[in-house]
């Protein structure tokens, strides 16, 4: 009979976004893991950068933790076990502590997981403390464990920001103002780790910063209540999925891969950048990514273009998300105006806008059944193509993306999470002759 687990815990947060949360988030379960330390790490929310540093920090898989995309009954399941093997868990938030419907503040609570919170001090003083106060107050019921000072100009800088603060409120230490510290960004998020030569170095860094500032003992432990093992048929046993994997390619939820695994299929990943051809596949799983980074390459590599045509016209599945599906147009273009020609299985062409267009959480109504996910883009798609179905938002925003389907080829601006729906997920990737 399973029974509860114990396990010291934080959920990282902060009163915005940009306050340095992957940062600090990183440095903990580096400093911590450098110790000798099993640490496991949650991103909370949908994303798919902030876990390749995260994963990188902690040296383990990085989950998504989320009281709708995921659910209840799953987020308990995860945080069950990783409280068995770890003995820190970390849970970065998503915007501001309080952002949003489920928010970081509604998972902590919920799981009774103390919040330390991320302050950009790099312009203020003793507001700081009123800052802190109002975060660890505003709502009664939350766990509320302590703040962090980010970017401080120097030691004496970070002393001001820690006696500015009450005593009911825990002081974790400050990040300095540093480029040796601070991770890069573009329009989707943090560069992702396997771009960045230094990382481990700038990792390093701010565990350093973070030892020397404060006292860096482990919060107390936190009860996690028992959770069910869900148990999933191997309704894919044998079939072999092709999963695109590079650069260009790389925003996938390790929750969809471990899934695929556990239905029995076999995961074979390739790169439409440097591979000349497909792996002996049954189906394909094509995920978001940074394509209209690499337009060049793409549109040189013909030999990968017609594997991937003819693996379709043979009837075979194939499901692409949001970059994945910009890859299957005709034609995409970059902020700067640079086109190039994609696989032309979808009929129409997207352009990179100066902003983002979407982003909201989306469920959407499938033949095979309901999924649930998100979506996160800055291109604009013009297709004549009638939808399959529409995503719809929890949150009644107005967002509904399209999906789309020719054939066996499903594509969509959605990132699907796949544990949401299991058998939808298997009946995407089951080939014709086993359905």
């Amino acid at each position: 009979m399973n029974t509860s687990r114990h396990c010291p815990a934080l959920l990282i947060a902060a009163p915005a976004s940009g306050q340095g949360k992957t940062t600090v988030t990183a440095a903990l379960a580096r400093l911590h893991s450098r110790q000798g330390k099993r640490v496991r790490v949650f991103k909370c929310g949908p994303d798919f950068l902030d876990p390749m540093i995260l994963a990188r920090a902690s040296g383990a898989p990085v989950y998504q933790l989320d009281l709708w995309m995921v659910g209840e009954e799953d987020s308990r399941r995860l945080l069950w076990e990783a409280a068995g093997e770890a003995e820190l868990i970390l849970i970065e938030g998503v915007m501001g502590l309080f952002d949003g419907s489920p928010s970081a503040a509604d998972l902590a609570r919920h799981f009774g997981v103390p919040v330390l919170a991320v302050i950009d001090g790099s312009a203020m003083a003793q507001t700081f403390g009123a800052l802190a106060h109002g975060l660890a107050t505003f709502q009664a019921d939350l766990p509320f464990s302590g703040v962090l000072g980010n970017r401080t100009g120097s030691l004496r800088h970070g002393e001001i920001l820690r006696d500015a603060l009450p005593p009911s409120i825990r002081w974790y230490g400050a990040l300095p103002r540093s480029a040796a510290v601070e991770l890069p960004s573009r329009h989707l998020g943090l560069v992702q780790a396997e771009e960045l030569a230094d990382l481990d170095a700038r990792l390093d860094a701010a565990a350093d910063a973070l030892a020397a500032s404060a006292d860096v003992a482990l919060p107390p432990p936190v009860r996690f209540a028992a959770a069910t093992p869900r148990v999933i048929a191997p309704l894919l046993d044998g079939v072999r999925i092709g999963v695109a994997r590079d650069s260009a390619f790389a925003f996938i939820y390790q929750a969809n891969l471990d899934l695929l695994h556990a239905l029995g299929a076999q995961l074979c990943f390739f790169s439409p950048l440097h591979d000349s051809l497909l792996p002996q596949v049954d189906s394909l799983y094509l995920p978001g990514g940074y394509p209209e980074l690499h337009l060049a390459q793409l549109a040189a590599n013909q030999a990968m273009a017609a594997a991937i045509r003819a693996h379709h016209a043979a009837g075979k599945p194939i499901h692409a998300e949001c970059g994945g599906m910009l890859y299957l147009l005709d034609k995409l273009t970059d902020k700067q105006g640079a086109s190039g020609r994609m696989l032309g299985l979808l009929a129409g062409e997207a352009t990179l806008q100066p902003r983002l267009t979407a982003l909201a959480l989306q469920d959407a109504e499938l033949p095979e059944g309901r999924l649930r996910g998100h979506t996160f883009h800055h291109s604009a798609l013009t297709t004549a193509l009638t939808p399959l179905a529409r995503g719809e938002c929890p949150n009644y925003q107005r967002t509904a993306e399209a999906v789309y389907r020719l054939g066996r080829l499903t594509a969509s601006y959605i990132h699907f999470y796949l544990p949401s729906d299991p058998l939808a997920a298997a009946a995407l990737f089951m080939p014709d002759e086993r359905r």
